[in-house]
């Protein structure tokens, strides 16, 4: 092997670590630029009224044990309820509807299979140049990048934060209440926080309300930068 061809080896590997730099922070870029989604799976059933317009709601008894934070879930099932319209029963009277929520989060374990890489150098092994003179061999990286190797199996923690939305008809000639609108919202995640997610499984309860009966949609969410 000539001396030209040692030093553009040489080079090549120089060259081929500076270009899996660049790659590297051109992908750092583009994640920190993404915008971070989440999903949101809504199964429903009902046998909603035609003349649900302008009746009235009200909220069934919450746990005592999370008293406050399941009325800031229901003050925001309320706005959509009233975007329906429908409107919160006054003080004192009995309402047409009566809506229970149920939230909680829960985790569970998974295994999963995930693929292994493992960076790969070619060696250029010891030579001489037209002049006897010796050089030692040495290791440059293959410029095709790191090789698949298989899979792993590992364990990972998701977390599923899930809403239920009830909602009974109890006046308006009704003989008894009478389950007309049955959600259920799911996100699953990694390190998620139930309050800051309830919001979008709301959202997607009442996206298109009340929807076909029977049906799970999958929906995806923007959540805002931080």
């Amino acid at each position: 092997m000539s001396y030209e061809s040692m030093n553009a080896l040489k080079a090549l590997g120089k060259r081929s670590r500076w270009a899996w730099l660049a790659l590297w922070l051109t992908g750092l870029a583009w994640l920190s630029g993404c915008a971070h989604m989440l999903d949101v799976k809504v199964t429903r059933f009902h046998q909603w009224p035609a003349d649900a317009a302008g009746a009235t709601y009200a909220f069934g008894a919450a746990d005592p044990q999370r008293v406050l934070e399941l009325q800031a879930y229901q003050a925001q099932v309320g706005r959509e309820l009233q975007r329906l319209g429908l409107q919160p029963a006054p003080a004192g009277t009995a309402a047409r509807f009566v809506v229970e929520l149920q939230a909680e989060l829960s985790a569970q374990q998974r295994q999963r299979l995930v693929p292994v890489y493992t960076d790969h150098w070619t060696y250029v092994p010891p030579w001489r140049d037209a002049q006897g003179r010796l050089y030692g061999g040495y290791w440059v990286p293959d410029p095709l990048g790191a090789r698949y190797v298989g899979d792993r199996e590992v364990t990972q923690t998701v977390q599923q934060s899930r809403l239920k939305v009830l909602i009974r008809e109890t006046g308006a000639g009704t003989e008894r209440p009478r389950m007309v609108f049955e959600a259920t919202a799911l996100h699953e995640g990694s390190e998620d926080d139930l309050v800051e997610v309830v919001p979008y499984l709301v959202s997607g309860v009442f996206q298109d309300f009340p929807g076909a009966n029977g049906q799970v949609r999958r929906l995806t969410f923007e959540l805002p930068r931080r």
